[in-house]
């Protein structure tokens, strides 16, 4: 027997704007989101998670559960965030004493940091600048354009349904790595400059599987990973890779029918 990992792929619904490709999500806080909202917690409480794991850095973590605990007390009010209107509510309902922050963001020298485009510029790499914007913009329209429109016409669960689907998960990894293997291709002699977001990219999220890892405490462990969905790919890969888990896909739990 091993522990269970499940993870949710998301949309940011407070728009942070801090992606590759920032989708421009509407009001979470509206009436008929809220609805949603509360129909798509009770639909992951059939999961029965033991321990519910989101995508804040794990410095935070006594930042988050003194919000937690807060709005246990009733006194935090939630923000737009899927921190706020997913995990806080689930993690009330299935009665945790806590939350779990596993990202890792880098603690880099601001100073060290390299203009990637200023550099591409100067050495006569601008071509490589083109050629991954290009590559950017044929892959994103199709699954940015269908979200736009399932946000129009359909619910949370109807975006979290298609966010989750294996062809969409592969194509949002494309989109946040496809164009970034262009740009590792800028720099000169020992200087890989535009390497470093992707070094960063797949640093991250090994590091977010470790801390999975330090999380587990159990093989009856099923622990729900809510993250953004550009995540999942890799760290179910890596989860995967690593033999320890059992990988439980959400679509299960996000059957639309069990929305109507």
């Amino acid at each position: 027997m091993k522990p269970t990992i499940m993870i949710l792929g998301t949309y940011h619904m407070d728009n942070p704007g801090a992606d590759a490709v920032n989708f421009e999500a509407d009001d979470a806080l509206a009436p008929k989101r809220q609805r949603e909202l509360q129909q798509l917690v009770k639909q992951l409480t059939r999961f029965n998670p033991t321990k519910i794991a989101v995508e804040a850095d794990t410095s935070l973590d006594d930042e988050v559960n003194a919000e937690y605990q807060d709005y246990l007390n009733g006194i935090y009010k939630p923000g737009r965030s899927e921190g706020d209107q997913v995990s806080l509510p689930l993690a009330k309902e299935m009665q945790h004493p806590k939350i779990y922050c596993v990202d890792w963001f880098g603690r880099s020298d601001k100073e060290k940091i390299v203009d990637v485009d200023a550099f591409a510029k100067t050495h006569n790499q601008s071509r490589l600048l083109e050629k991954a914007d290009t590559r950017l913009q044929s892959i994103v329209q199709k699954p940015l354009a269908t979200l736009t429109e399932l946000q129009k016409t359909g619910s949370v669960i109807d975006m979290l349904h298609f966010l989750n689907q294996e062809e969409t998960i592969r194509v949002i990894h494309e989109i946040n790595t496809l164009p970034q293997f262009t740009l590792a291709q800028i720099g000169i002699a020992d200087q890989y400059i535009g390497l470093d977001w992707l070094l960063g990219w797949y640093e991250r999220n090994l590091k977010i599987f470790v801390n999975l890892t330090r999380i587990t405490e159990s093989d009856d462990d099923r622990i729900l990973l809510i993250i953004g969905a550009g995540h999942v790919y890799l760290v179910q890969h890596f989860l995967e890779e690593s033999g320890d888990y059992v990988v439980e896909s959400p679509l299960k739990y996000l059957k639309l029918k069990d929305a109507n």
